[in-house]
């Protein structure tokens, strides 16, 4: 995996390096602050974040932030020093998915970095998911429209409306939604005002 580290300790940053190496990881940077580490995320996208949180300029946490609003999310497993409970929450609610206290071990590190892959994945599965669920959602919709066009058009019953609807598919080789889809887009374009979608 290649794995982004943010580091502004420099000692502690090239352990970091050789620890990854180790564990079988491609380690990038280390970036010296957060800022650092944006602009390298941004040349070169890694497979992950470790980042401490404590840095100058701009923080871990701001930085996988940014780096998320930018569309470059990845897992974020983030290493910390500071005794604060408020970095917790923090932490949370910037989408970390493993945080670890220094001194960290391999085994730890190991976990973290695991944990945080896991995690990521298992999100990115549930949002594919909802996206494919919302457009169901959205076609099952734009077919209801098309049935209750052919209904008021041509006085049919619902249930032959769709049955329509299935033929045209059928025969033309095309989804129920893009028939549907043309059903709405004509009925627009006859009555001459832009499409109700």
């Amino acid at each position: 995996m290649r794995i982004l580290i943010a580091e502004d300790d420099p000692v502690i940053a090239i352990g970091l390096v050789k620890r990854l190496t180790a564990l079988g990881h491609e380690p990038l940077g280390p970036a010296t602050d957060g800022q650092h580490a944006i602009e390298l995320a941004r040349a070169d996208p890694p497979d992950l974040y470790l980042f401490d949180v404590d840095m100058p300029r701009v923080d871990g946490l701001e930085a996988a932030r940014r780096l998320t609003e930018e569309g470059l999310r990845r897992p974020i497993v983030v290493i910390t020093g500071v005794d604060d409970p408020t970095l917790v929450e923090r932490s949370i609610a910037t989408g970390v998915s493993a945080y670890l206290t220094k001194p960290i071990d391999d085994r730890a590190l190991d976990a973290g970095i695991r944990l945080a892959a896991t995690r990521h994945a298992e999100f990115r599965a549930l949002e594919a998911e909802v996206t494919r669920a919302q457009q169901a959602l959205e076609d099952r919709k734009l077919i209801e429209q098309a049935k209750g066009i052919l209904i008021s058009a041509t006085g049919i019953s619902e249930p032959e409306a769709f049955r329509r609807i299935q033929r045209t598919a059928r025969d033309r080789n095309l989804k129920l939604v893009e028939v549907a889809r043309r059903i709405v887009d004509q009925r627009a374009l006859l009555e001459g005002r832009p499409d109700e979608r």
